[in-house]
């Protein structure tokens, strides 16, 4: 049941917070029965969930033909989605408090770069499924940055338009710390998906009018402009 309170917010209820949770640690579609495998849970209840959060705009489901039987629904993070929920006060202090300590350091715009870097790598070996161009640009919406794209009709760059900053509160305590986490984690995520790609350009914008532009050149940028034409 949902919490007394919230019962407009659907990740109000915990196993459905759980489910969006899970698809975002995924990076990639999967089955109503693999994600109610992976929580325990009965896959009708697991279904009627999902349905709850696609009806709320968080994913979207696709219906794959199998050779035999009925179709197989496969569910994702829709990269649309905006979670309606504000986060308990408490991870948005702590962030504020870890960055304030990070500042402290000497340092720490190389040093939070190269860390982000590291776990840009790590979420591009999750395994996300699709192109190179389509796990970038899913990858980035997974982790709230509400990506759009843009590319030139020659392939010689990509843009990137970010329409969230996750990390608004933070950058609120130092902004040249948390960017340079994002940038270094950009740099990660490409350093898994597509090596080759070149970071042209990476600029800031004010966290809470959003709009944080990422722009590449090379073979993602090559893939955008050839799947446009």
């Amino acid at each position: 049941m949902d919490l007394p309170g919230a019962r407009d917010d659907v990740l109000s209820q915990p196993s459905r917070a759980r489910l969006f949770q899970l698809l975002g640690e995924l990076q990639r579609p999967a089955s109503t029965e693999e994600l109610a495998e992976l929580l325990g849970l009965h896959p009708n209840g697991v279904r009627a969930h999902l349905e709850r959060l696609r009806d709320a705009g968080l994913v979207v489901r696709v219906r794959e033909p199998r050779p035999r039987g009925r179709p197989r629904d496969s569910w994702s993070i829709d990269p649309e989605a905006v979670p309606t929920a504000d986060p308990p006060t408490a991870y948005a202090d702590l962030s504020r408090w870890l960055v304030r300590d990070v500042a402290a350091r000497p340092s720490p715009v190389r040093q939070v770069e190269s860390t982000g870097r590291a776990i840009g790598q790590e979420l591009a070996l999750a395994g996300a499924a699709g192109s190179p161009e389509e796990q970038m640009y899913r990858a980035l919406a997974v982790l709230g940055f509400r990506p759009s794209r843009d590319s030139d009709p020659g392939g010689r760059t990509l843009t990137y338009t970010l329409g969230n900053c996750p990390y608004r509160e933070a950058v609120r305590e130092n902004q040249r710390v948390v960017c340079a986490l994002h940038r270094g984690l950009t740099r990660g995520l490409l350093d898994g998906i597509s090596p080759a790609t070149r970071l042209s350009a990476f600029v800031p914008h004010d966290p809470y009018a959003a709009g944080c532009t990422i722009r590449l050149s090379g073979p993602l940028a090559n893939e955008a402009a050839a799947r446009a034409t």
